[in-house]
């Protein structure tokens, strides 16, 4: 059986941890920060986690992780 092909797209946005979970850089933070909060832009940085819903989607577009 040959091998399956993992989504290029998905790869670039989402890395699974060491227990499962898939990580994700939030959005909104490459332009028009000056009208942003420091709040916000700080919160921002921190990497987000998907949903239980959107894990099982996500983890079908990346089969090798």
């Amino acid at each position: 059986m040959p091998k399956m092909k993992t989504r290029r797209a998905a790869a670039k946005r989402y890395h699974v941890t060491g227990s499962g979970k898939v990580k994700y850089k939030k959005q909104g933070m490459r332009h028009i920060l000056s009208k942003k909060s420091t709040k916000r832009k700080r919160h921002l940085r921190k990497a987000g986690i998907l949903s239980p819903a959107e894990q099982k989607r996500a983890k079908t577009l990346l089969p090798y992780n």
